[in-house]
C-alpha cells in the first residue's frame, strides 16, 4: 500500500532543470509547493552566498579565477585579436625546460638514439677459388668451352624425337655444408651446372666427364635464395637474403656489379632479348617487381601492383610479356617496361604459386600450387587456367618445389617435400612414377632441371634415341641428377 501525497504541478522542463541542479550545486530551490517564489527549500545560508541565483544565473567564481586577462575583443584587430582565448596577465609562457629537465630528456633521447640506430651494413668482399689445377686447357680454353668429345651433341638445338623414364641414379654433386635452394644449368649446351646454397655459396660443376667441382663464388653474407644465366652463359645474377643482387663473370668469377635497394629479392631474371642483356628484373619482398640497368647501376622501372612479396617471374610471348606470381595468391601479366598489369588472375579457389616454368614449346605455364597441385595456363594471348591439365598425387608442404616439362612436352615433373621426383604423362595427367631422389631430414626437391639433347650410344640394355636430363635440388647438400633408361 502506497502512503505519502501526490501533488500535480506545471513545471517547464527548463525551470525543473535549473532548480534540480541548483539543489545539487548549492544546496537549496525554490519550493514547488507553493505559489509564492520566495520561499525555498534546503540550506537558506547557502542561498545567501549565492545571492538567490540559480546554476545558470550564479555569478560564482572559482579560486584563481581573480586572475585578470590581457583583453582584446577588438575583431578588427586582426594581429592582435585575442578573444576569450587571451592569456592571463601573470601568465608565463616557458619556452624551454629547466635545468633538470634538460639533463633528464637528453639522457632519454640519447636512449633512443642508441636504440633507433641503424648501422650501414658493409658487403662481404667477393672472392673465388678455382678447383682445378688450371683454368685453361691446352687450347687456351675454359670450362666455358663446350666440350666436343663426347657421344652427346651439346650444340644440337633439335628436340629429341622422345623422352623416356628415368631408371638409374648416375651421379650425386656433394660440395654444399648446408640446403642446396636453385640449380641452374648453363644455356645452349647445359655441360655445366651452377647451383647456390643456403650456405650464401654458389658452385659451377662439370655435367660430364670427371663432374667435378670447378669454381666456387663467395660473396653473399646469408643464404642465396636464386641464380640465373644470361643468354650465353658468360654471366650469371644471384640475389641472396643479405638484401644483395650480384652479377658474376662465370669464367673468372670476379663480381661486376652489386645492385640493392635494402630489400630482400626473392627472384631474378635477365631479359632473354639479345638487345636487353644488359636489363634485368627482380621480384622483392616489399610487392615490387624492380628493373635495373646493369650499365648505369640504376632502377629504370618499378612494377608496383602486387599484395604480397613476389615469388617468380617468367618471360612468355616472345618476351614481349612476363608473368609474376606472389603471396597474394595472385597471378600477374605486364607488357615490358609498362608498369601497369593488363591481366590480374586471383580466383577464391587459388593458393599462392612460388614457382613457375614456361614448357619448351612455350605454349604453357606450370605453377606449383601451395594446395598440391599443378596448373597449368595458356602462355600465348590469352593467358587463362587450362582446367583439363590438373597434375596431384605429390605433397609440397609449404616448399617451393619446382617443376619442369620434358623438351617432348610429354612429360610433366616434380619435386616434393619427401625428396621425391614425381613424373605425370602430360595427356592423361596420369602419375607415372615416383622415385626417390634424397633422403634425410628435410630433404625436399627444391629444382628440377630438363636439359634436350641427342645420343648415339648403344648397348644391351640402352635404347639409341633422344632423352633429356634430370637435376634436382634438395635440401641437403646434394645435387643428384637422373638420367632416361636410354641412357
Amino acid at each position: 500500500m502506497l502512503a505519502g501525497f501526490v501533488e500535480n504541478a506545471n513545471f517547464s522542463a527548463f525551470q525543473f532543470e535549473n532548480q534540480r541542479r541548483t539543489f545539487t550545486s548549492y544546496g537549496f530551490a525554490v519550493d514547488p509547493s507553493t505559489d509564492s517564489s520566495d520561499r525555498i527549500v534546503g540550506d537558506s545560508q547557502k542561498m545567501v552566498d549565492a545571492e538567490g541565483k540559480t546554476v545558470f544565473e550564479s555569478s560564482q567564481k572559482r579560486p584563481g579565477d581573480k586572475r585578470k586577462k590581457t583583453k582584446n575583443m577588438d575583431a578588427s584587430d586582426i594581429d592582435g585579436y585575442e578573444g576569450p582565448w587571451s592569456k592571463y596577465k601573470d601568465e608565463e609562457t616557458v619556452s624551454k625546460p629547466s635545468e633538470a629537465e634538460q639533463e633528464e630528456l637528453d639522457v632519454i633521447l640519447a636512449k633512443r638514439a642508441k636504440k633507433g640506430k641503424t648501422v650501414e651494413e658493409k658487403t662481404l668482399e667477393e672472392k673465388t677459388t678455382l678447383h682445378v689445377k688450371d683454368a685453361y686447357d691446352y687450347q687456351g680454353r675454359s670450362y666455358l668451352h663446350v666440350p666436343q668429345d663426347l657421344e652427346v651433341d651439346l650444340k644440337s638445338e633439335e628436340p629429341p624425337e622422345k623422352c623416356y623414364l628415368p631408371k638409374k641414379h648416375i651421379h650425386s654433386w656433394t660440395g654444399h655444408t648446408k640446403g642446396v635452394s636453385s640449380i641452374k644449368l648453363i644455356p645452349k649446351s647445359g655441360h655445366l651446372l651452377l647451383s647456390s646454397g643456403m650456405d650464401s655459396k654458389i658452385k659451377i660443376w662439370e655435367v660430364y666427364n670427371q663432374r667435378r667441382l670447378l669454381r666456387t663464388f663467395v660473396g653473399h653474407k646469408q643464404a642465396v635464395r636464386e641464380v640465373n644465366f644470361n643468354n650465353d652463359g658468360t654471366k650469371f645474377l644471384s640475389c641472396a637474403y643479405d638484401r644483395y643482387i650480384k652479377l658474376w663473370d662465370t669464367e673468372t668469377g670476379e663480381c661486376i656489379g652489386r645492385f640493392t635497394n635494402r630489400k630482400v629479392p626473392y627472384c631474378v631474371s635477365f631479359n632473354p632479348d639479345e638487345d636487353k642483356q644488359d636489363i634485368f628484373v627482380a621480384g622483392m619482398s616489399d610487392k615490387k617487381i624492380v628493373q635495373w640497368d646493369t650499365r648505369s647501376n640504376e632502377i629504370v622501372q618499378e612494377y608496383d601492383r602486387h599484395l604480397g612479396a613476389v615469388n617468380s617471374i617468367t618471360f612468355v610471348d616472345n618476351n614481349r610479356r612476363f608473368v609474376t606470381t606472389s603471396d597474394d595468391k595472385s597471378l600477374r601479366v605486364w607488357e615490358w617496361d609498362i608498369p601497369v598489369d593488363f591481366k590480374y588472375i586471383a580466383e577464391p579457389n587459388m593458393h599462392s604459386m612460388p614457382s613457375v616454368t614456361l614448357s619448351a614449346n612455350g605454349k604453357w605455364l606450370g605453377c606449383q600450387s601451395m594446395d598440391n597441385k599443378i596448373v597449368i595456363y595458356s602462355a600465348l594471348n590469352r593467358v587463362r587456367e587450362n582446367r583439363k591439365k590438373v597434375f596431384k598425387g605429390h605433397m609440397v608442404a609449404g616448399y617451393a618445389c619446382r617443376m619442369d616439362f620434358s623438351p617432348d612436352n610429354a612429360y610433366v615433373v616434380s619435386g616434393d617435400a619427401d625428396g621425391k621426383l614425381n613424373i605425370w604423362d602430360w595427356k592423361t595427367t596420369k602419375l607415372y612414377s615416383k622415385l626417390k631422389a634424397h633422403d634425410g631430414f628435410a630433404s625436399a626437391v627444391y629444382g628440377i632441371l630438363m636439359k634436350r639433347q641427342r645420343s648415339s650410344r648403344v648397348d644391351g640394355t640402352v635404347r639409341s634415341n633422344s632423352g633429356t636430363e634430370r637435376g634436382t635440388t634438395p635440401l641437403d647438400d646434394e645435387i643428384a641428377p637422373r638420367r632416361p633408361a636410354m641412357y
